[in-house]
């Protein structure tokens, strides 16, 4: 089932999430409907605040990039409690989207490799180091659980220059080809 996105100014997408328990309601249902809901907005990561549930469930699907980067074919994967631990490294700058923040993209510094501890769907718990380009999404995505945007890592002159943009989605006027949770 598409899950409605929500947009910028929906109070969820500023808390920071809960870990869950595998006893969370509809779990598999759940992370089906985020992976689908991902895919058919042509998003490479999704997080639980972003279908309007503050929770630490990520859906990351970097096989739609595998033409470009061979190492993320079948890459599809759920982080669930996810957390950063450390980052290291130099912090790299690129250009970023948010299916949350529909028409802008700013180019964004971050580490280029971190150290994050989750569980995967079977609640087997990971610790490990991730680089590169994974590393870059996975800063992202976990952010929302932190109750962070990537507009929080631009400067206060970019930001104002999306002020149109952004104005226009708290009114609820939010331009895109996926289904959105705009703010009343």
């Amino acid at each position: 089932m598409i899950l409605p996105i929500y947009i910028y100014g929906q109070p969820v997408l500023r808390k920071v999430a809960e870990d869950i328990t595998p006893d969370y309601p509809n779990l598999k249902e759940l992370i089906q409907n985020m992976h689908e809901t991902m895919d058919r907005a042509d998003g490479v990561g999704l997080a639980g605040p972003q279908v309007g549930l503050p929770i630490r469930v990520v859906t990351i699907n970097l096989d739609v990039l595998s033409d470009e980067y061979p190492e993320f074919k079948d890459f599809r994967h759920t982080y669930i409690n996810a957390h950063i631990l450390e980052t290291e490294g130099e912090e790299v700058s690129m250009e970023e989207g948010c299916l949350s923040l529909p028409g802008i993209h700013e180019s964004v510094k971050r580490a280029d490799r971190i150290h994050v501890q989750y569980c995967d769907e079977n609640f087997e718990p990971h610790d490990e180091w991730v680089e590169g380009y994974l590393a870059r999404v996975m800063q992202h995505e976990f952010d929302h659980l932190e109750g962070h945007m990537f507009i929080d890592h631009i400067s206060p002159l970019r930001r104002q220059m999306s002020k149109g943009k952004l104005n226009a989605m708290l009114k609820g006027k939010a331009r895109c080809s996926y289904k959105v949770k705009p703010v009343k």
